[in-house]
C-alpha cells in the first residue's frame, strides 16, 4: 500500500517542518508539497512534488512552465498549476522589490544586480535600457529590441526617443547572452559606440553598456569601449 502523507511521523511532513524549523530548512520538493497539498492514489504528495521537479530539471525549468505544461504531469490538475504559477510570479515579484528599493546605480555591478533575474533565463536577447535622472537614480526601465543584437536593428532613434520623454540626464543599455557567457561580440561594440555618439549630439550621456549572462556580466565601460 502507497505510504499517504497523513501516515508519515510528524517530524517528516513539510508543514510540520516548516512550522518547527522555518521554510529555509525545508528542500525544493517539500516547498512545493506544501503548495501542492494532496498526492494521488498511488503516490505521496511528496512524491509526487519531487517528480514534477525531475520533470523540469529542478527550479530552473519550473519557473517558466505555462499551465498547460505543468498539468501536462499526471497528478498536476489545472487548479495546482495554477498555484505553483502563483506562487512562482510572487518569488519573483519579491525578488525584484530588493532590488528597486536600490535604485541609485553607483557601480556596473549595481546595473547587474539589477537585471541579472530578470535576463539571465531568457533564451533570446533582449536588450534593455535604464533611464537614469541627474542623481543616478532609476526613473524607467524599458525592453527596446527583442532578438540579436545588430547595429542596423537597435537603432538610437528608439533609445534616445524614450530618453527625451522620460527626461533622463543618462542612461544605460543592457542586454544577455543566452548562451550564458557575457563576452561581448563585435555587433555588442558596435551598437556602444554609435548609442555613445548619439548620446553626446543630444546631451544624453550613456553611462555604460552591460552584457548578462548566468550570474556573470561584463560593463563595457569597465572593458574600455565607452
Amino acid at each position: 500500500m502507497q505510504m499517504k502523507l497523513r501516515d508519515f511521523p510528524q517530524d517528516e511532513k513539510p508543514r510540520e517542518r516548516l512550522l518547527a524549523l522555518g521554510a529555509e530548512s525545508l528542500s525544493n520538493h517539500e516547498l512545493l508539497a506544501i503548495l501542492l497539498r494532496t498526492g494521488t492514489k498511488k503516490e505521496s504528495v511528496l512524491q509526487l512534488s519531487n517528480r514534477l521537479l525531475q520533470s523540469f530539471d529542478g527550479l530552473r525549468l519550473l519557473k517558466e512552465a505555462s499551465v498547460e505544461e505543468l498539468s501536462s504531469i499526471s497528478g498536476i490538475g489545472r487548479a495546482k498549476a495554477v498555484h505553483i504559477m502563483a506562487a512562482l510570479e510572487l518569488g519573483r515579484r519579491v525578488h525584484k522589490l530588493v532590488y528597486e528599493d536600490r535604485y541609485v546605480i553607483r557601480t556596473p555591478e549595481d546595473g547587474a544586480k539589477y537585471l541579472m533575474e530578470d535576463l539571465r533565463f531568457l533564451n533570446q536577447e533582449h536588450f534593455v535600457v535604464m533611464f537614469l535622472n541627474t542623481k543616478n537614480q532609476i526613473i524607467h526601465k524599458q525592453t527596446i529590441f527583442i532578438g540579436s543584437l545588430n547595429a542596423s536593428i537597435v537603432h538610437p532613434r528608439e533609445v534616445f526617443k524614450e530618453a527625451v520623454k522620460r527626461s533622463a540626464a543618462s542612461l544605460i543599455c543592457a542586454h544577455n547572452h543566452p548562451s550564458g557567457d557575457p563576452s561581448p561580440s563585435r555587433e555588442d561594440i558596435e551598437v556602444t559606440k554609435r548609442l555613445c555618439d548619439c548620446g553626446k549630439m543630444i546631451g544624453i550621456e550613456v553611462l555604460d553598456h552591460l552584457i548578462i549572462g548566468d550570474q556573470k556580466y561584463v560593463s563595457l565601460k569597465e572593458k574600455g569601449y565607452l
